[in-house]
């Protein structure tokens, strides 16, 4: 679809925008939604088979996972920083300096990978020892260590093919082209769905790995995408000028280096800081004891199901206010991205209330205890609640994002969620006896007071700035 928001005619300051505006949102959204669906419910069926061997295996899988999300929103954070001048380049149609973004982009990956691979390697025991407490009536510690030291040492392995695929992942979403990415990642999902099957339970001859034929099975399917992604885009010149030629040469434009510093490093600070954040959450819950780690892996696998609306609607506010701004189209931007979050808010309550009627049912799958499982269906319950509220602060971060005012949400994600979420998380965990449901509670509610920053950033409309000027072009 060819169409921007801004060729659509339509010269009402509503809030309700014509139809047309909402089928291509869609258009971008929808694929992202689909990828992420299918990607977050084979997780899911992933996440159950290991909840099938005990309670051990099953959090100190989890508590690996935690550890690596940091390591994927740092290459998240820093490729999306630069990707803010690949979706306003694009717009221009600019096609040299999509080939400077790019290979800043796979510098700063191979970056990020070798100081993931050195941090999780030299302190592992050290890391996943944080989440490990005495407490509650679950659990052997001990056992718990094991297992995640041999899962996180087959997952080192698949670090630098991530890294790659979202190199060229992120580019062709920011250029519109969203169904490649998306084909590939669902089939590396069912490639990691079989690949799981086979290698934890011993199917087809092969051994039962457990823990192992998890981490595996992940491996192999960051390969198979890797290969597709990075195999389509080079095939495929037509669709992605920018490709031919894209590394016959490292050079990138001094000034646009300092840009892409400027823009980037509070957005890779903001990523590493916040997901950080999000890690010393889990561990001020994990005080609590092991069935906590357990409930909040059994609640994340059910919950980023329907966090992919709100998340889908983020990564389509990027890319569209980007190209907008790209092209020059700034006077209607600020009406254009409170549509976008109206229409994420809505979508997201519709989520939200199918995650409550859902979950009553999820945590019986899994061979733990009642206890485990009751925790687990209380904090489904407090997130299908806080859904819509998630979807605000999502859309209020990825609009102030699309201008390049990324200090701006270094401020708004991060710095809240250290200055205030971890605060009153650490403060409730460690001096008084308030339920793990209802602390978490506490801690998610944080979230109205960011959603009224968001939305005062927002309206003021600071954030409107095309980035696409630079030296030579």
């Amino acid at each position: 679809m060819n169409n921007t928001m801004q060729n659509q005619k339509d010269n009402s300051r509503s809030l309700i925008a014509p139809a047309s505006f909402y089928l291509h949102v869609m258009a971008i959204a929808l694929p992202i939604m689909i990828q992420n669906g299918i990607t977050n419910v084979v997780g899911m069926l992933d996440n159950l088979m290991v909840g099938q061997l005990n309670t051990e295996a099953m959090s100190g899988v989890s508590i690996v996972n935690q550890l690596l999300f940091v390591f994927y929103l740092c290459i998240f954070g820093g490729l999306a920083g630069i990707g803010i001048f690949s979706a306003q380049f694009w717009g221009k149609k600019d096609f040299k300096g999509m080939q400077y973004t790019v290979r800043a982009k796979m510098i700063l990956a191979l970056l990020l990978t070798a100081v993931g691979l050195f941090v999780l390697y030299v302190f592992r025991s050290e890391l996943i020892g944080m989440f490990l407490h005495e407490g509650g009536d679950t659990g052997d510690l001990e056992l718990t260590m094991k297992f995640a030291i041999s899962y996180l040492f087959v997952m080192y392995i698949g670090l630098l093919p991530m890294a790659i695929t979202n190199v060229y992942a992120s580019t062709l979403r920011e250029t519109g082209q969203t169904v490649l990415p998306m084909c590939a990642g669902i089939i590396a999902v069912f490639v990691n769905l079989i690949g799981n099957y086979i290698l934890i339970y011993g199917k087809f001859g092969a051994p039962a790995l457990g823990v192992t034929g998890a981490a595996l099975a992940t491996v192999i399917s960051r390969f198979v995408e890797m290969f597709i992604v990075v195999t389509w885009t080079h095939t495929n010149p037509d669709k992605n000028p920018y490709i031919k030629g894209c590394y016959k040469s490292i050079h990138i434009p001094r000034d646009l280096v300092f840009n892409f510093i400027k823009k980037g490093a509070p957005l890779l600070a903001n990523e590493a800081l916040w997901s950080m954040g999000m890690t010393m959450l889990v561990q001020c819950y994990s005080v609590r004891g092991l069935e906590s780690i357990a409930a909040f892996n059994i609640n994340n696998s059910l919950s980023n199901v329907f966090n992919i609306v709100f998340i889908a609607m983020g990564s389509a506010t990027s890319i569209l206010l980007g190209q907008e701004l790209g092209a020059g189209r700034l006077s209607g931007a600020k009406l254009y991205a409170l549509r976008l979050t109206l229409f994420s808010v809505i979508l997201s309550s519709i989520s939200g209330l199918m995650l409550f009627i859902i979950a009553p049912v999820f945590p019986d799958l899994y061979n733990t205890s009642d206890q485990i499982k009751h925790i687990a269906l209380g904090l489904l319950r407090v997130n299908s609640i806080c859904m819509p509220l998630y979807a605000f602060t999502n859309s209020a971060y990825f609009t102030i994002r699309s201008g390049g005012k990324t200090f701006i949400t270094f401020l708004f994600d991060s710095c809240f969620c250290w200055i205030v979420s971890f605060p009153v998380a650490f403060v409730l965990s460690r001096y008084t006896n308030l339920p793990l449901v209802w602390m978490f509670l506490t801690v998610q509610s944080m979230d109205l007071i960011k959603s009224v920053i968001g939305f005062i950033i927002v309206i003021r409309g600071k954030w409107i700035h095309d980035l696409t000027s630079y030296a030579g072009s």
